[in-house]
């Protein structure tokens, strides 16, 4: 478990814990994940979800899913599951609706980051949707790659791909 403090403005601590997709605090994600993504795609999004099986975000098959908690409630997540045997594809990146605006988002991904460094993973890969602009400027802020046009219309792409190399000293 990795203890992260809150930003001077907030005397709430954060705590990053390492969970499995049946624990019951990963729901609010999943539930929160699904909404999100039929509102923007029009058509149930949580098949999307289950795309994966859930042992992919297990450490035994190269994953991981961590939740951000405040007061022991979830209020940020992702996970990572193997893409290949040196990159690692973030999945699942959430922040609770009534969270937002916090930079949570970013402080899972860093966390995220730490953890497939430590593993040995070199690379990290991801997609996030064309009508999702709120995470095409999360993954643009921190330092990942486009894999694309960014001057071409989102839409006209699909599923917009970035990448990202891991420092060699990050990892251990």
């Amino acid at each position: 478990m990795t203890s992260v403090a809150q930003p001077p403005s907030s005397s709430t601590e954060l705590t990053v814990v390492q969970v499995t997709v049946s624990d019951p605090r990963v729901r609010p994600l999943l539930r929160e994940l699904g909404d999100e993504y039929s509102t923007r795609y029009g058509k149930d999004a949580h098949a999307e979800l289950a795309r994966y099986p859930d042992e992919e975000f297990t450490r035994s098959h190269g994953g991981v899913l961590l939740l951000a908690l405040e007061r022991d409630e979830p209020v940020a997540g992702g996970a990572f599951r193997r893409y290949d045997a040196t990159t690692a594809e973030l999945k699942r990146i959430w922040t609770h609706s009534a969270h937002r605006r916090r930079g949570l988002a970013r402080r899972v991904v860093a966390e995220l980051e730490h953890e497939a460094s430590a593993r040995g993973y070199r690379r990290i890969y991801l997609t996030t949707g064309p009508r999702q602009p709120e995470a095409r400027g999360l993954y643009l802020a921190t330092g990942y790659t486009p894999l694309f046009d960014t001057s071409a219309d989102p839409e006209t792409i699909g599923p917009l791909p970035f990448e990202k190399h891991l420092p060699a000293e990050a990892r251990t």
